[in-house]
């Protein structure tokens, strides 16, 4: 079925104003152009939640990172014997990843909290560097896990198989992949005329995920290869994981529960818990939403998941992973006492 354009969007949104009353609390017996007028409709006119509640976690969140992160890169790339060190190269990408996911995310939040809607244009190439900040930190974790499983298994061989030269590389590998990789659903969306934002006027991704769930099938074809790739990922992170504890757990390090590898270890699967929880939101939703919860419920629930839950780990990051490393915390220490040393220094006597 064809996806109707902006304008017949427009024309139609009076019939979206009578069917919202009626059709808005179920998604059972929609068909895909009525469920675009009903998404317009509440976008313009929110029913029963105020949209612009939303946008304070990704503001706050973006506050947060925006204190921390350009901090610990700067520690990173200041110090030549940190810089030089495969695990902190890659701690930088991911802070990278995470920085700009985070300020692109937030920039669309506000702009539909204000009601400000892009050209079709602006929005899929906001929604392309979005997806390619998602899956550059995304891959860049599974770089950082598996950089820890060599090293903690082959200790004797971890700088053979991973040089600096080398992981200058494997980053550059990771950026052209995490490019590859939506550039192909967005290709293929885009030659199919599948994509939604300007039929909706508006670049919303809670919206456009609930479009996912209900769209054609090429559009559910592109949701679910994506999300079971994503899971993947996260699979070979818990693995990595699971078998470094295995492996390690007759070494003596587990005794204490308050030891640093119990706590690190703790730390890794907090951030890993909270990677995979808004997928499983993802997935309960997708199996309800057709013919079980409400429209109206389903548009909560992925604002929860865009707003909240996936943006948590992007400003968790630096605080368990950076500030973790003891380099990089004597490091932020070291600058902290020499602006202190300055603004308590004497002024020279007169001359």
């Amino acid at each position: 079925m064809d996806l109707p354009g902006c304008a017949s969007v427009r024309r139609a949104n009076g019939t979206a104003t009578r069917l919202r009353e009626t059709d808005f609390n179920s998604s059972s017996d929609l068909d895909y152009t009525t469920l675009l007028l009903l998404l317009e409709e509440w976008s313009l006119t929110p029913s029963g939640t105020n949209m612009k509640m939303f946008i304070i976690p990704p503001v706050v969140c973006l506050v947060a990172g925006v204190l921390i992160i350009p901090t610990l890169l700067f520690v990173i790339f200041s110090r030549l014997k940190i810089r030089q060190e495969t695990r902190y190269m890659l701690l930088g990408n991911a802070l990278l990843s995470d920085l700009i996911y985070l300020l692109f995310y937030t920039l669309l939040a506000a702009l539909n909290a204000a009601y400000l809607y892009l050209p079709k244009e602006a929005c899929v190439l906001l929604l392309f560097l979005l997806a390619v900040a998602y899956c550059g930190g995304l891959f860049t974790a599974v770089a950082i896990v598996l950089d820890t499983y060599i090293a903690v298994l082959f200790p004797l061989r971890y700088i053979v198989i991973l040089p600096p030269s080398r992981t200058k590389k494997i980053i550059v590998l990771l950026w052209m992949c995490s490019g590859a990789f939506p550039g192909i659903f967005f290709l293929v969306l885009w030659t199919t005329n599948s994509f939604v934002p300007c039929a909706l006027e508006t670049c919303s991704v809670p919206v456009i995920l609930i479009l996912a769930l209900n769209g054609t099938d090429v559009v559910k074809l592109c949701f679910w290869l994506s999300t079971t790739f994503i899971i993947l990922c996260l699979s070979v992170i818990f693995c990595c994981y699971a078998v470094l504890y295995f492996k390690t757990k007759h070494s003596g390090i587990w005794e204490s529960i308050c030891s640093r590898a119990s706590v690190t270890f703790l730390m890794h699967n907090t951030v890993l818990f909270f990677y995979f929880f808004p997928l499983l939101a993802l997935f309960v939703e997708s199996f309800l939403c057709i013919n079980v919860i409400r429209l109206q419920t389903g548009i909560l629930v992925s604002l929860t998941v865009c707003n909240v839950l996936t943006i948590l780990p992007k400003v968790l990051f630096p605080f368990l992973y950076g500030l973790r490393y003891r380099e990089i915390s004597a490091s932020l220490k070291s600058i902290v006492r020499r602006k202190q040393l300055r603004l308590v220094s004497p002024a020279p006597p007169p001359s």
